[in-house]
């Protein structure tokens, strides 16, 4: 193992890294096998996560996509891209999303000379100034919906499945794109579609040139849709939205082996820095399915929530990154999120932050060179906020239907002591509570 005196020496000398982000859609902290789920079979991400940095206090900036997804490719609060909720998706692709000109990973590294990719879900906007060209990336392979069809890539709503009993679906309209054409792939899972496309980026750029690809897998979301052959590594005793769930997590990781394995056939695996987060934490949907169960199928792990909500069950998500030889491989417990993903990137290429930025640049922390930060955070999503400092977290109106009839919606816990916010601690700390109700008070963006 490299010493702390080595590793950065090696930095001092090393080209430019690319640069892979992996985005999962609805995946929650208890799905991977690193992050403790005994039924998940994910040996590619556990083995990323082995190679590299394990986060286990890692958060997304929302707690549903969009909004998400905003701040990783910007580095700031999603009240500062202009997207605090999730986008509509409709078959007119004029949803203003991200603004013309707005800062973004991909156009800071295009400006570095990296050849830049967004490959899969976007919902970042589909007029012509959101769009991924617009924004940085040199191509374009995906759709611009929150979701779609995993075989016939279109977009539905009202009414449920294709196909299904009920009523029929309403608003459908087909979305998929190759830059700004519009295809229609032979069917086939779109998870595998896209990791092959990701896989065939790779496999086309040429020695000495840094890339960037935004690798952005639009499961598990629903509809939940798996290849038989994932289906079948889970027994069929399993409760049947787990199985499914699973299934299409097998399949995302299956395609992380598959991409990890051209970096090493093309000699990349140092010189590319690979990361990986889940958008949000796993959905409890409110709709029922025709026989009346709501979907189970996601683990948030020990978290209270889900996706919606601003308990740690609808933020708190399965994050690592691995730069083998450059980063050393360890867990690491210090807080992160989704924004400080670019400010970090442009800190190991050894490039100049752009200004604007919110999130925090831990390149110094991951490389042992410097101390984790020390900061405080903050989440708004609807009529729900929440504010971290330290190991104390205020939730102000928490989703109803996660609290007891008794409960306050004032909602103070000590993370360290109760990671899963079971005892509102407000009552019996009037000082820390109007410490941090002064905190969220002062928040502006």
């Amino acid at each position: 193992m490299l010493t702390r005196r080595q590793l950065l020496a090696a930095m001092a000398v090393s080209p430019r890294p690319n640069v892979i982000v992996i985005l999962t859609d609805d995946q929650g902290y208890g799905d991977l096998g690193c992050f403790g789920a005994a039924d998940a079979k994910t040996p590619h991400l556990d083995r990323l996560a082995a190679e590299g940095v394990r986060f286990t206090d890692w958060h997304a900036n929302s707690p549903v996509c969009s909004p998400s997804r905003a701040s990783v490719i910007t580095g700031k609060y999603p009240q500062r891209t202009g997207i605090p909720q999730v986008l509509n998706s409709k078959p007119t692709f004029d949803v203003p999303g991200l603004r013309a000109g707005e800062v973004s990973l991909a156009r800071e590294l295009q400006k570095a000379g990296y050849k830049t990719a967004a490959v899969g879900k976007w919902h970042l906007g589909s007029i012509a100034a959101s769009r991924p060209k617009a924004q940085g990336f040199d191509e374009f392979y995906g759709f611009y919906s929150g979701w779609v069809d995993y075989y016939s890539q279109r977009y539905y709503t009202l009414g449920g499945n294709p196909g299904a009993s009920g009523p029929p679906p309403q608003n459908i309209f087909h979305d998929f794109w190759d830059n700004e054409k519009e295809i229609f792939p032979e069917p086939q899972h779109q998870t595998g579609l896209l990791g092959r496309r990701a896989v065939e980026f790779v496999r086309r750029q040429r020695a000495g040139q840094p890339f960037f690809l935004y690798l952005n897998f639009g499961a598990p979301h629903y509809p939940m849709m798996a290849p038989a052959n994932c289906v079948a590594r889970f027994p069929e005793s399993m409760d049947r939205d787990r199985r499914l769930h699973l299934a299409m997590i097998a399949d995302i990781d299956d395609q992380v082996g598959a991409l990890r394995a051209e970096l090493k056939k093309k000699g990349l695996t140092n010189d590319t820095i690979v990361f990986f987060q889940s958008d949000n934490g796993a959905t409890e949907e409110t709709r029922a399915d025709h026989a009346g169960r709501a979907y189970r199928g996601g683990s948030n792990g020990p978290f209270r929530g889900f996706k919606g909500t601003l308990f740690e069950g609808g933020h708190r998500v399965p994050a690592m990154m691995a730069w083998p030889g450059r980063l050393p491989a360890r867990v690491e417990s210090g807080p992160g999120m989704g924004m400080d993903v670019l400010p970090t990137m442009m800190g190991l290429a050894g490039l100049a932050m752009p200004p604007g930025i919110d999130g925090a640049d831990l390149s110094g922390a991951l490389r042992g060179a410097a101390r984790w930060p020390e900061r405080t955070l903050y989440w708004e999503y609807d009529k729900q906020r929440a504010v971290r400092k330290g190991d104390w977290k205020l939730t102000v109106n928490p989703r109803p239907s996660l609290l007891g009839p008794n409960e306050n919606l004032t909602w103070l816990a000590n993370l360290k002591d109760d990671p899963g916010e079971t005892k509102n601690r407000a009552g019996e700390r009037p000082e820390v509570l109007a410490e941090m109700q002064g905190l969220l008070a002062a928040w502006r963006w």
